[in-house]
């Protein structure tokens, strides 16, 4: 497992996009290839923001899971997620989210899961970063639990439509 500055990641877009396609393509997803597509014309851009950092995991010499992240600028985004995390929480965005480390993509492909690597991801992506938080759907069922498990703190409430995140150790 290791940190990659966004020209290395750039040089596993293919691999990512494999990982991102197969990691998502199941409940509660089901994005089919446009999302995967998605994410690659999004891949360059996100990796060039200031703070953009990503792990790259690897199980028996194959890519097997990643993560990507930057600090969110203020004022609070607008567009992608943004504005349903604003509707969630309102003006505690800005003093609560801003500033933090935003985890934007957590996947790890099917194969390798049920071995603890997307909480091994998630820990190195986050370990420079004294708060961090991260966004997920109220049906990944699984994602909550492990985001639980880890020590992360829910910020929404169970009619928000999605669910957010906050690990804060400042």
């Amino acid at each position: 497992m290791r940190r990659l500055t966004g020209d290395q990641v750039l040089a596993h877009a293919g691999e990512l996009t494999e990982i991102y396609r197969t990691a998502f393509s199941g409940p509660p997803w089901y994005e089919d290839g446009y999302g995967a597509a998605d994410f690659a014309r999004r891949l360059p851009g996100d990796a060039s923001r200031p703070g953009f950092v990503a792990v790259l995991a690897t199980q028996d010499g194959r890519p097997a899971g990643f993560g990507t992240a930057w600090p969110t600028a203020g004022p609070f985004p607008s567009g992608r997620a943004y504005d349903r995390v604003r509707r969630a929480l309102g003006a505690a965005v800005e003093t609560r989210l801003v500033g933090a480390l935003e985890v934007d993509e957590l996947a790890v492909s099917p194969d390798a899961r049920g071995q603890g690597l997307a909480a091994r991801i998630l820990d190195l992506l986050c370990s420079d970063a004294p708060r961090a938080w991260l966004l997920t759907s109220p049906q990944a069922d699984d994602a909550i639990r492990l985001y639980e498990r880890t020590g992360w703190q829910r910020l929404t409430g169970p009619e928000a439509d999605v669910v957010v995140f906050l690990r804060d150790r400042s």
